[in-house]
């Protein structure tokens, strides 16, 4: 089935909104890549206009900003908490604004690794 980033049909009363027009090609969009923490694995994505993203599928590393300001890259240990969905920490999923646990302690990921290719985060 075809995702779609459209409204829903259905108005919170439950009456229906009437369609203005048909649903069009660039509508759809696609199923979420969920990254987890295991060994790196990357693939692509064509875009719209033939571009390519590179998509996380996972990762047990990640570069963090430590407190005298420069990055480092480090081992991710487990997700702690993630804001996006309760049940991603229990199953290892790493999203924007997730809490991981690293080895340099606890940081929150502040890039997209399903959109980006890269885990960047800082330390809480």
């Amino acid at each position: 089935m075809a995702r779609s980033q459209l409204r829903s049909r259905r108005k919170v009363t439950g009456g229906r909104y009437v369609d203005y027009r048909k649903k069009k090609l660039r509508d759809l969009s696609r199923n979420p890549i969920l990254t987890k923490v295991d060994k790196v694995r990357k693939t692509t994505i064509r875009t719209r206009g033939g571009d390519q993203k590179i998509a996380l599928l996972s990762s047990n590393v990640a570069n963090v900003l430590g407190k005298d300001k420069k990055y480092k890259k480090v081992g991710i240990k487990s997700v702690v908490e993630n804001s996006a969905n309760r049940h991603f920490a229990r199953r290892n999923i790493i999203t924007k604004g997730a809490i991981i646990e690293t080895e340099l302690g606890r940081a929150k990921v502040t890039s997209r690794p399903g959109q980006e290719g890269i885990i960047n985060a800082v330390l809480v």
